[in-house]
């Protein structure tokens, strides 16, 4: 017999979409960084994209459905193990539980070229950012015309677990591009963030726990 071609393009494809989908995703390494939020085509009037995870079962990660509204069986699982009663079920039940994560669409300053990536982060982050745009001495950052570009500064010291991440707006707002055909480029070809995630089906997640 010789080789499946059928599937080994199957695999060619998944391995390249893969790719895709890491590549269009930021996360700031060590060190100060400069980026622009900028509007989310899908949601025009909010670029907040909240998405729920479920971490560490089974060595995997797995996006939940409740970011969907959606019934989700790891939290029904969760919901059964604190019923139980017992300390050590509970414990397991809160590791279980779906945690939020945040993603926004932006430009980082530096590496226009690769277009609109995402950047995800976790509460105190998204906490950060929303008080921002509610001080009206920054108003709307996401303005492609008068919003103002984000400092990220991110550090991680010796024996820390996690970095530290720091946001703050320029003093001075900008436009997204001087070249406002290249904004429009840019605002056009945002990706839907939701391709970037599989959602398991009901049954998957359910054997999953």
């Amino acid at each position: 017999m010789g080789i499946d071609i059928n599937a080994i393009r199957g695999r060619l494809n998944k391995l390249q979409n893969t790719q895709k989908k890491t590549e269009s995703l930021w996360k700031p390494t060590p060190g100060k960084h400069q980026v622009r939020i900028v509007p989310y085509k899908f949601d025009k009037d909010n670029p907040f994209i909240e998405l729920y995870f479920h971490y560490n079962i089974n060595n995997k990660t797995y996006l939940s459905p409740q970011s969907f509204g959606r019934p989700d069986p790891i939290v029904e699982f969760a919901d059964k193990l604190k019923r139980m009663g017992d300390k050590e079920d509970w414990k397991a039940a809160k590791q279980m539980e779906p945690k939020l994560r945040t993603f926004v669409p932006i430009i980082v300053r530096g590496q226009e070229g690769d277009g609109v990536k995402f950047w995800g982060f976790g509460k105190t982050v998204y906490q950060e950012i929303l008080g921002y745009i509610a001080d009206p001495d920054y108003g709307d950052i996401t303005d492609p015309i008068e919003g103002r570009d984000v400092r990220v500064s991110c550090t991680k010291n010796p024996g820390q677990q996690w970095a530290t991440t720091d946001v703050r707006p320029r003093g001075k707002d900008s436009p997204l591009s001087e070249d406002s055909s290249q904004s429009k480029k840019w605002l056009d070809n945002i990706p839907d963030v939701n391709d970037m995630f599989e959602l398991k089906s009901y049954e998957e997640l359910r054997r999953s726990c």
